[in-house]
């Protein structure tokens, strides 16, 4: 049993890949940038030639700028074939910004990396072209023809004469070998038949190879899609501590502030009452009770800056969110080398918001929560029995979790099916960054 069932899906996913949707896309896909190639090659062959030609008039130089910007039109088709046609979306790389003046323009075109990587691409698509549309496609062509042969040999009857003047009603033949009996049609239906089967993965091949081409050459580059990375992290970094500033004042304010100025007033009632040789003890027992309250909202306060059981690590401060949580909380924890400050405090209030979720809005009646490090990084995560149905962006305060956790590099996992069960899994480094 352990044997055949990894094969099953294998076996079933090569009989289906004739008529698979993805085998039709990609199909097109290759038909298209074939002719796509071409006008690419022909437009670098043109473009090339004049620019050279004319470079002995200094018209050629800014003909060959123009060029290379203008190249990058064939990436953004290439970039839209594939999210279209291959369900491989690529970010588009930075927009042309050239230098001020005619001279800064031709030396911004000149030297401009994306219009290079896009003439790299168009010369490297044209010899794929070539292999996709005499390689992939003919053979495909040839085995559909192979494969519907004794029709055609049937409905067409064809008459050919051999070397010996022999009338041969023959579709086709391989050197003295003619094919005029059914059995031999059939025979050669069931060849085109088999490589109908294996006519499909050649082209999945040159498809999965020119998603990879497009999203090295026609992507943004590495640098710049760090750098935009950087920025978004950054900005959501501010953002959460703006949101969590504004939360702290919100509570002082109307907490703890509150509860002293009551306290405040209280004491100088009692005051009034001891300068009229009243009883103040009513008075001075409401302000007690008072100070009190306002030194738990405090701590409250704090522990929503720092958590104090995190001066012990992340085991215990998630200990005690496991025993505070409203839902019963299986919890097991191996974290060693101990994470940064930055990566305990996001993975504690990670969880926090992970658990109030559960208690809100998952119905569930048990959770688990697991963390583990080594020397890769920190992984944690929250699984629940409840009905599931959540995700990034469904209102449950996961965008700003992910935004969280991509500050340090982070990635966070939803898998949480209709009628459940949740799992949210969270990868952060143990330094705090990657």
């Amino acid at each position: 049993m352990t044997t055949t069932t990894p094969r099953a899906p294998a076996l079933r996913e090569f009989l289906r890949a004739p008529i698979a949707a993805q085998t039709w896309r990609e199909t097109g896909y290759l038909a298209v940038t074939a002719v796509l190639a071409l006008a690419g090659i022909t437009y670098l062959f043109l473009g090339t030639v004049f620019g050279g030609v004319l470079v002995i008039t200094l018209i050629g130089i800014p003909l060959l700028a123009a060029m290379i910007v203008v190249a990058r039109g064939f990436g953004h088709a290439y970039r839209t074939l594939s999210a279209w046609m291959l369900r491989s979306p690529v970010e588009d790389p930075p927009p042309f910004s050239p230098r001020p003046g005619v001279l800064g323009f031709i030396w911004s075109g000149l030297i401009d990396r994306t219009g290079w990587h896009a003439i790299a691409f168009m010369l490297i698509k044209t010899l794929l072209a070539a292999a996709a549309v005499w390689g992939a496609l003919l053979f495909a062509v040839v085995s559909l023809g192979l494969a519907i042969s004794p029709l055609l040999w049937w409905l067409i009857d064809p008459v050919n004469y051999d070397s010996n003047g022999v009338a041969r009603h023959s579709l086709l033949q391989f050197g003295d070998v003619y094919f005029d009996t059914w059995p031999q049609m059939l025979a050669l239906s069931a060849a085109g038949i088999a490589c109908l089967f294996l006519a499909p993965w050649p082209i999945r091949w040159l498809a999965a190879l020119d998603r990879m081409l497009i999203r090295t050459l026609l992507g943004p580059p590495a640098r710049d899609a760090r750098v935009e990375e950087l920025e978004r992290t950054r900005t959501a970094a501010i953002e959460d501590s703006a949101t969590r500033l504004r939360r702290v004042e919100r509570d002082l304010h109307d907490g703890t502030q509150a509860r002293l100025v009551a306290m405040a007033m209280t004491l100088g009632r009692a005051e009034d009452r001891i300068a009229a040789g009243e009883d103040p003890t009513e008075l001075v027992h409401s302000a007690h009770s008072a100070a009190k309250e306002a030194l738990t909202e405090l701590r409250e306060v704090v522990r929503g800056i720092h958590p104090p059981a995190l001066d012990l690590g992340l085991g215990p401060a998630l200990q005690t969110l496991a025993a505070r949580s409203a839902v019963p909380v299986d919890l097991a924890v191996s974290v060693d080398p101990r994470p940064s400050p930055g990566t305990e405090t996001i993975a504690y209030f990670s969880v926090a918001e992970l658990l109030t979720n559960v208690a809100r809005h998952s119905g569930a009646s048990r959770a688990w929560v697991s963390a583990t490090s080594d020397s890769e990084g920190l992984s944690v995560s929250v699984r629940d029995n409840g009905i599931g149905g959540a995700a990034i962006g469904a209102g449950s305060g996961l965008t700003g979790l992910a935004a969280r956790v991509g500050t340090v590099d982070g990635s966070l996992h939803v898998d949480s099916p209709v009628g459940g069960p949740t799992l949210v899994t969270l990868s952060l480094p143990v330094d705090g960054r990657r």
